[in-house]
């Protein structure tokens, strides 16, 4: 078999790998060449390919390949990811904890003062109480980062190479035999041993940390766009109306986000619209019944 045969370039399974793996299994297809065919240069073409391919990956986070342009890369991820769940699980909020109480309040009394006054302080303290849950639970996500990042560098400086053993163990378990995976493992480690051992043992990206602020102030922004919502709903229309007008509109306003979060994660929408819708549903319908009951009780 002549060499213009053998295939050298990217196998459709490659196309779904990381650039990483699928280029240990390009070195590994050289390896196989030199052993068949004997050339004699194939290990330095294999680790030149595999050297390009490793600076493209790390230069990824200042261009896009051309190809699956659709596809989500490690470049700002994490942070586009943390502020995108905030802002919709925010808004979702919004929307259902300030019509929920509305609704509630309207269930009792037909009153627009008690009705406003309990939506905005809900509106408020609503978006405050999700600011600050989103800013504790990012930031503990970022100390333990962090953590974990300090934790690899000093083992990295005091164990050298039990390192890059755990390293090449690791590599083989993906199935690559024990002198790829070391061969593999010292080559990342003489580009970057942190960043190795980071990407591949705990799946972290040291410039990708998340910002709690980004959570933050996603999070309490969407809260209160949403919560208007209702708020404004409850409030404009004649009395008569304010129930059907706030319940449909929320339940619209559901719809939306839940398609917008799906899109996001790429997931069906029709099914996380319905999900959310449902689930709105059934809030509206809990608080105005206890309403109903408490201002036919007496008590309110």
């Amino acid at each position: 078999m002549g060499a213009q045969a053998i295939p050298l370039g990217v196998d459709a399974g490659e196309r779904t790998m990381p650039a990483t793996v699928a280029a240990v299994r390009r070195i590994r297809r050289f390896d196989l060449i030199t052993g068949e065919v004997g050339f004699p240069n194939v290990d330095n073409v294999a680790r030149a390919c595999f050297d390009r391919i490793m600076s493209t990956e790390r230069d990824s986070t200042t261009e896009t390949s051309n190809q699956h342009l659709d596809e989500p890369h490690r470049s700002g991820l994490a942070q586009r990811l943390n502020w995108l769940r905030a802002g919709v699980l925010g808004a979702n909020d919004g929307i259902v904890s300030v019509a929920a109480i509305v609704v509630g309040v309207a269930g009792a009394t037909t009153a627009s003062g008690p009705i406003l006054t309990a939506g905005v302080a809900g509106l408020v303290g609503g978006s405050l109480s999700m600011a600050l849950g989103e800013y504790v639970s990012v930031s503990s996500q970022r100390d333990s980062e962090h953590a974990l990042i300090e934790k690899e560098r000093r083992e990295l400086a005091e164990m050298p190479d039990e390192e890059l053993a755990e390293l090449a163990g690791l590599y083989e378990q993906t199935g690559l035999s024990p002198e790829t995976a070391r061969q593999v493992a010292i080559e990342l480690t003489e580009k970057d041993a942190l960043r190795a051992h980071l990407s591949t043992e705990l799946n972290i990206d040291p410039d990708d940390v998340v910002s709690p602020w980004h959570a933050t102030f996603a999070s309490a922004l969407a809260f209160l766009l949403g919560g208007v919502l209702p708020l404004l709903a409850i409030a404009l229309p004649p009395a008569s109306w304010r129930l059907p007008v706030t319940f449909v509109s929320v339940l619209v306003a559901l719809a939306v986000t839940g398609a917008i979060g799906a899109h996001i994660g790429e997931s069906g929408k029709r099914v996380a619209a319905i999900r959310v819708v449902v689930g709105g549903a059934a809030a509206l319908a809990a608080t105005f019944g206890i309403g109903r009951l408490l201002g036919m009780s007496g008590l309110v």
